[in-house]
């Protein structure tokens, strides 16, 4: 069935909704044909085809959802699902059955959205998964584990560095945050027992980060916590991009980010632990020293020390000698089997990620290109990056731009015009009236890496 015979009007839908039951369908005034319905898991979909369909179907994954609101989603963003549509793109995605870290659901409910665009519209000439945030880690999940389900995969400001790596490094600088400017606190890190813990072990470091605040050390301090995750010194469109060496300006838009941190990042650590079973993060054996040592902003804390007249050396000394937090082998398990990576590629991928993100430091990046030339898949990916702050602020021109680079490969069977200047010029072709600012980039080392091609960075600290 083609889908010029599957577009309907919306009279003719209701109809047919009424004597057979299928899922419904509407005719937008772009008579492009839009279906939800209902998976068997519970998850909802949403699809849109247009008339002129041109063969190509995008499977959307859409990022971490918190709350009871859990919509399908079939594109990133409205402007440019206008853009897709009108270009012949065939949209499709679903909700998951569940919220939070929700992998196990979000995979198999996203082939069975899949699979349900087939049976109601018929086999696509080309398949490209893409996801943003979350659904990047999803994403690259069906990627590695599906391969034979699509043709190519496009990571948006995406968790590529898999699940384990995602919650070793999201401890580190609340331990430093605990260690340095609460040493005497009893509030857990991890082992939440509810979203009452969190909420409580948020408010309670956020507080401590809000008094360091005042100070010179404190500022300091929550400096090197910030760069034991990477967060860069710019990291909202909001900001002002500070001068390279306007060191308490890049602390300013760090501490924001940091609060931010903390007030995300024990809820959904709480709704994680509860999945896998217990804690799946640990820093024994880590060398605080080295880990900011190889931080891109290393710089900036050793500057803000020297201002506040504080030992960095002793501080981390401090790190170093502090009680470590251990890992729950089988919660570990849980987390590597379900969202870590091994990087072996079997169809090809582009990843993209902004340079100031601080909820996704752009060093995400690093550790897939680790992964996937370990494992010897690294003709398979190439990585893109867009000069602007925050996580996932993309315009609709960047995000088509990527979608028309890994057709491009997908049609020649070698990457072409992956260079910025290249990647700007089809961003223009696509939507002239949005940002263009893809650039060379080279981010520094992930510091926390964890995948299934090492074995050895386990729990033990080797």
């Amino acid at each position: 069935m083609t889908p010029r015979t599957c577009t309907r009007t919306a009279l003719v839908a209701a109809l047919l909704l009424a004597v057979t039951a299928l899922p419904a369908t509407t005719a937008t005034a772009a008579d492009t044909s839009h279906v939800e319905g209902r998976l068997p898991s519970g998850a909802t979909y949403m699809m849109d085809v247009p008339a002129a369909w041109n063969g190509t179907v995008l499977l959307f994954s859409h990022g971490y959802a918190a709350g009871p609101a859990n919509p399908a989603q079939d594109a990133p963003d409205d402007a440019t699902k206008v853009l897709l549509l009108a270009k012949g793109y065939a949209l499709v995605g679903s909700s998951y059955a569940t919220t939070g870290w929700a992998v196990t659901d979000a995979v198999p409910d996203q082939l069975a959205a899949l699979s349900a665009f087939t049976d109601r519209f018929g086999a696509a000439g080309r398949t490209i998964a893409w996801g943003r945030s979350y659904g990047g880690l999803v994403t690259t999940a069906i990627a590695e584990r599906h391969p034979d389900r699509i043709d190519g995969s496009i990571a948006l400001c995406g968790l590529v560095q898999g699940g384990v790596a995602n919650w070793n490094n999201t401890l580190d600088p609340v331990f430093a945050i605990k260690t340095l400017l609460a040493p005497g606190s009893d509030v857990p890190l991890t082992g939440l027992p509810d979203q009452a813990a969190a909420t409580a072990t948020a408010g309670a470091l956020t507080a401590v980060v809000e008094s360091a605040q005042t100070t010179a050390a404190g500022r300091a301090r929550i400096a090197l916590a910030a760069a034991l995750h990477n967060i860069p010194v710019w990291n909202q469109p909001t900001q002002t991009r500070p001068a390279a060496t306007d060191w308490d300006a890049q602390q300013v838009n760090q501490y924001a980010a940091v609060k931010g941190l903390l007030n995300a990042g024990f809820n959904r650590r709480q709704e994680a632990e509860a999945r896998a079973g217990g804690n799946m993060s640990w820093n024994t054996g880590v060398d605080y020293a080295r880990l900011l040592g190889q931080s891109s902003v290393r710089k900036e804390v050793g500057e803000l020390y020297k201002a506040a007249d504080l030992s960095l050396r002793a501080d981390l000394a401090a790190l170093n000698r502090a009680p470590r937090i251990g890992a729950d082998p089988a919660a570990v398990e849980w987390m590597r089997d379900t969202s870590s990576f091994t990087g072996e590629l079997a169809k090809p991928q582009l990843s993209v990620h902004t340079i100031g993100d601080a909820l996704v430091p752009v060093q995400t990046e690093s550790a897939l290109r680790r992964a996937v030339t370990a494992a010897g898949s690294s003709a398979l990916l190439r990585q893109a990056y867009v000069d602007n702050a925050g996580h996932c602020t993309f315009s609709p021109a960047e995000q088509l731009a990527a979608l028309h680079t890994l057709e491009v490969r997908l049609t020649a069977g070698r990457w072409q015009g992956t260079d910025p200047q290249s990647l700007n010029s089809r961003a223009t072709a696509a939507d002239p009236s949005t940002p263009t600012r893809y650039v060379s980039y080279r981010p520094t080392p992930y510091l926390r890496p964890y995948d299934l091609a090492h074995p050895a960075d386990g729990p033990d600290g080797r």
